[in-house]
């Protein structure tokens, strides 16, 4: 090597540090959000943990000395007991029935609101109001205001007309939990709806109009198929909370006369009958079929982000 290289070698500034690998950057990123993480998993994995290990074992808080494992014999119980598979119908009906009349209801309301008229801020808040109301007062409420067969708003209106006077929650238990969640949720579904119909593609629906379609024909061919994703959303969010719903039922009837959905019997099982074993492994099944839908409604929320951000 000549000098002149070797001069020109020392004379050269020194190249700055390394970068640090990406790893370490991913980390120093990430390094805010660990007390939440840690947090989360504190109080929501850790609970659900014990409640899984828990679920092995035929556990009675009443003789906590007799308890020894079990294996899934708890889940064989809880698929295989006439009035635990009855809880489970229960539930599936009670959410279905829901979810869907809630959403045909949502979706005429915010067809509806979508059009201009003279106070239709006022009446949008007065819709949203019920989805506001604490789920147990919102359940009282239906149980004292309208239901009571001596002084309900229902029979004091049957009564002006001379019709006749029944107990409703007597008569009809179910018809009568799932008329107080429709209410509730109802606005729910009118919101997701609203907010799908004002992001449709108004030159295209002018251009229809242009071209002579009627209202029906848009509604059909244009309105609806972009409103699928909303609708999907709307049944699996709504499905979520219905699922675990337990205010309803327990304020309305106690889980009497068929009424006892899955979390129901799981409050049934853990606090009355103190079986500790039986009652987690029906919590943990609620808690897989949540699992379950929320993994969907998950997806059709990430394919409208994919949708809003192509369109942008």
């Amino acid at each position: 090597m000549s000098i002149t290289t070797s001069a020109r070698i020392a004379a050269a500034p020194a190249r700055p540090a390394t970068r640090p690998p990406n790893r370490m950057r991913a980390w120093a990123t990430r390094a805010p959000l660990l007390p939440a993480l840690v947090f989360m998993i504190v109080v929501t994995q850790l609970p659900f943990v014990a409640t899984l290990v828990i679920s092995f074992f035929d556990w009675n808080a009443l003789y906590p000395k007799d308890r020894h494992f079990t294996g899934v014999d708890n889940y064989r119980q809880v698929l295989t007991d006439p009035d635990l598979r009855h809880s489970v119908w229960t539930t599936v009906l009670l959410t279905a029935t829901v979810v869907l009349v809630s959403l045909v209801l949502g979706l005429v309301i915010a067809l509806l609101l979508n059009r201009r008229f003279r106070g239709r801020g006022v009446v949008r808040t007065l819709l949203i109001a019920p989805f506001l109301v604490v789920p147990v007062a919102a359940a009282l409420l239906w149980k004292h205001v309208l239901y009571n067969p001596e002084y309900g708003l229902l029979n004091g209106l049957l009564h002006y007309v001379g019709g006749p006077q029944p107990d409703w929650i007597s008569n009809t238990p179910l018809l009568a939990v799932e008329a107080s969640l429709v209410w509730q949720w109802t606005p729910f579904m009118m919101l997701i709806l609203l907010a799908g119909l004002q992001s449709r593609d108004q030159q295209q629906i002018e251009a229809a109009r242009v071209d002579g379609a009627s209202d029906w024909q848009i509604f059909r061919h244009l309105t609806l198929p972009h409103l699928r994703r909303y609708l999907e959303l709307g049944a699996l969010l709504g499905s979520i909370y219905i699922v675990q719903n337990f205010d309803a039922v327990f304020t309305l009837t106690s889980g009497g006369l068929g009424t006892a959905n899955l979390p129901y019997t799981v409050y049934q099982s853990f606090y009355q009958a103190h079986e500790n074993g039986l009652a987690s492994a029906a919590g943990v099944l609620v808690v897989i079929g949540s699992i379950i839908i929320a993994t969907f409604a998950l997806r059709v929320v990430s394919s409208l982000f994919r949708e809003e951000v192509s369109r942008a």
